[in-house]
């Protein structure tokens, strides 16, 4: 059973009421002070008291998205993968693989993604990527449009959106907290979005550290995961275009914010960048550590966007800032993008474009309704 599966969470309720029942009921045989009696209550409270433990433990990761598999709680990070059957990557050799299939994820939980022959529907692969240059690993999801597999296609490489989630969440929260995919793919089908492969992704390469998408000094290369292995992973195996214009970075809360500093930093990599309610400073808390940037200011400079953008080349980059009016930091978020579209008049290469909401929070149902018209947004940016 999967660590996020409804089956361990069933059993685990299942095997804890068990547990209570039976200490109920034999509690009263077991009240005289001999060993065995003795024994006998201390293993039926044990096990009553790790079962709730176990059930509460998993659903508050289940939740906040800490560990989505066995091997993330169980391993250190290690890179062993398994080669599944799948015809689109048959005859990858699994010690040079990249990038492989998989069935982690919890995929099949999700009812309503795309459903059909994929040359109409197209189709969506959970697959484990691993980095050659970081040694990270990770599962991540990825649709590919109906055109991917139409044969008049077969010479075309696809745009990219890599849709980050936030902190701390699960790859699985962009389908069925946020419906990125079944979002993207009508899109899609409607003429509204150009024909794009989407991959979805979770920022949380070192569970359950919050790095916000940065190289951690001594710790895990997270912007160097994002920025190399992830697209050379994907390029390896897929179609994919090999123009940074026509590659996007999206998300949502800490998604948002690693889309932002990702494109900025690395347009050479992403030429577009789409943000839901997204900061543009790196705040170190206890979710990130102290030493986020181990005490370096000049890099704390570099991942905060305003200083970016006051002491540095401005990129070759197209951005949007999605917030509501209601929020928290919208001053702040205003005070980004004023200043942003003062560089931006002098620098044509670099635009930035605002979408506010009247109203909504730091919440789901904001960046729900956020969703459509910013991945069309994206689409029309993509090269």
């Amino acid at each position: 059973m999967e660590l996020t599966s409804d089956a361990l969470m069933n059993s685990l309720l299942a095997l804890g009421s068990a547990a209570l029942v039976t200490t109920l009921w034999i509690w009263p045989r077991l009240a005289r002070q001999r060993p065995l009696p003795v024994l006998g209550r201390v293993g039926l409270m044990t096990v009553t008291q790790v079962s709730v433990l176990a059930v509460l433990a998993l659903a508050v990761n289940n939740s906040f998205g800490f560990y989505t598999t066995w091997d993330d709680l169980l391993s250190s990070g290690g890179t062993k993968l398994t080669l599944t059957s799948n015809e689109a990557h048959k005859g990858v050799p699994a010690s040079d693989a990249l990038l492989q299939p998989t069935e982690e994820g919890g995929m099949e939980t999700v009812g309503d993604l795309p459903k059909g022959p994929p040359e109409e529907s197209g189709k969506v692969e959970s697959v484990r990527v691993t980095g050659k240059e970081t040694g990270l690993s990770d599962q991540m999801f990825v649709y590919l449009p109906p055109e991917y597999f139409d044969p008049k296609f077969a010479l075309v490489r696809f745009p990219v959106v890599l849709s980050i989630a936030g902190y701390p969440g699960t790859t699985l929260n962009l389908m069925k907290d946020l419906p990125v995919i079944q979002t993207a793919a009508e899109l899609q089908r409607t003429g509204r979005m150009q024909p794009t492969i989407v991959v979805l992704a979770r920022p949380t390469v070192a569970a359950p550290r919050n790095t916000e998408c940065v190289d951690v000094p001594g710790g895990p290369a997270a912007e160097t995961w994002f920025t190399k292995d992830v697209p050379e992973a994907l390029r390896s195996v897929y179609r994919t275009s090999r123009s940074p214009a026509a590659w996007g970075t999206f998300g949502y809360s800490t998604g948002g914010s690693c889309a932002f500093r990702l494109a900025m930093r690395f347009p050479n990599v992403y030429g577009v960048a789409g943000g839901l309610h997204g900061d543009f400073k790196v705040v170190e808390d206890q979710f990130t550590g102290a030493s986020l940037f181990g005490g370096d200011k000049a890099l704390a400079d570099q991942s905060d966007l305003t200083w970016r953008l006051q002491n540095l080349l401005v990129p070759a980059l197209s951005m949007l800032v999605v917030s509501t009016r209601k929020e928290a930091d919208y001053p702040r978020t205003v005070q980004f993008v004023d200043l942003a579209q003062q560089v931006s008049a002098a620098n044509p290469q670099f635009t930035v474009e605002s979408l506010y909401l009247d109203d909504g929070g730091h919440n789901f149902e904001s960046w729900v309704r956020e969703l459509p018209a910013s991945l069309e947004w994206m689409g029309h940016h993509l090269g």
